[in-house]
């Protein structure tokens, strides 16, 4: 699976979809759900909790191991996938949609600028 243009990515392996206003989704890339394997555990940021761009946030626990979830932008978490919490397995399904993991009301200072292209997300994991 390539990754989808219109979204940007971390170095952290979190996607961004820049969408509507000021909300944007996160969600991890398929390259990280694959090096995890089967995520068995998700552990979000609440509702109203505030995110800092590059800092944990969370956590997914797979059958390899424990793995740190950071927030690709800052700003108010507005919404989680309560879906992906009750079946975390959505995440190695279909990371790029129905195992999206929550959605940021971004602040000024966002962070955005640092994230990357597909192509540019794309030479960084095969690197």
């Amino acid at each position: 699976m390539s990754n989808p243009p219109h979204l940007k990515y971390s170095k952290e392996h979190e996607w961004v979809s820049l969408g509507d206003g000021d909300t944007v989704t996160v969600g991890i890339t398929k390259h990280a759900a694959d090096a995890l394997g089967d995520v068995v555990h998700v552990e979000l940021p609440s509702v109203g909790d505030t995110v800092s761009a590059g800092e944990t946030c969370g956590e997914l626990e797979s059958t390899k191991s424990v793995s740190d979830l950071y927030s690709p932008v800052s700003g108010e978490v507005v919404e989680v996938n309560a879906e992906v919490q009750e079946n975390p397995g959505l995440v190695n399904e279909g990371p790029f949609t129905e195992g999206w993991l929550f959605r940021v009301r971004v602040s000024d200072d966002a962070g955005t600028a640092e994230l990357l292209s597909a192509e540019e997300y794309t030479a960084f994991a095969e690197g």
